[in-house]
């Protein structure tokens, strides 16, 4: 089966020029703050001097955003997560040293823009010890990259096939669920997407 809504290639965007871009409206005078909602929660791949769980309002976590490197490919595009406007979303905010800063936001680029897919914005996180302003990667539904809404077929498709160079889309799915239900945080959404996965384990039951 074929994603034929998955066109390819997407428009090229300037990924270092975004990134310059980032860096000027951070300054580099201060401590730089990132919002995990999936992957980086469980896999945030930088040194950082202190973690929030933080909430967000005017977005939230959906896994409705193509993926032809990290979890799939051009051939069998995957999913990831991205933040949508709407709603509210809980997640780790991670504060990371400015002499840090910098080397951070280089691998975040490598890892969550190796096409320029997401649209980096600056978000108000509410956490325990007040709001912080937090770098964080949002998607806009006119972008080529949102997938709309999928069928069952579709979804027991990519859950069954789609797998990218960091893993495959059904893991990385099921990882994020476990990671977000250890902490309390129950992601309705992602609860029904995944009762479209392939059966797993010597029950034969799907997960979760």
């Amino acid at each position: 089966m074929s994603n034929s809504t998955a066109s390819w290639p997407a428009p090229l965007r300037d990924v270092q020029a975004m990134l310059e871009t980032t860096r000027r409206q951070w300054g580099g005078r201060r401590d730089l703050w990132v919002f995990g909602y999936a992957s980086l929660i469980w896999r945030p791949e930088f040194d950082f001097a202190e973690q929030r769980w933080a909430q967000v309002h005017g977005y939230h976590r959906s896994l409705k955003m193509w993926s032809r490197i990290n979890r799939g490919t051009p051939e069998c595009p995957g999913l990831v997560f991205a933040l949508l406007q709407g709603g509210s979303c809980k997640g780790v905010a991670y504060r990371i040293d400015k002499g840090h800063a910098d080397q951070a936001l280089e691998r975040l680029w490598q890892r969550e823009m190796p096409t320029g897919v997401y649209d980096p914005r600056w978000l108000p996180c509410r956490t325990e010890r007040g709001t912080v302003q937090a770098l964080a990667f949002t998607l806009s539904r006119r972008s080529p990259n949102y997938t709309g809404e999928l069928s069952a077929e579709q979804l027991h498709h990519i859950f069954k096939s789609a797998s990218g160079r960091y893993g495959s889309t059904l893991d990385y799915a099921r990882q994020t669920w476990h990671c977000l239900t250890n902490a309390g945080i129950h992601d309705a959404h992602l609860h029904r997407m995944l009762r479209h996965a392939p059966p797993s384990g010597p029950t034969g039951r799907a997960d979760p």
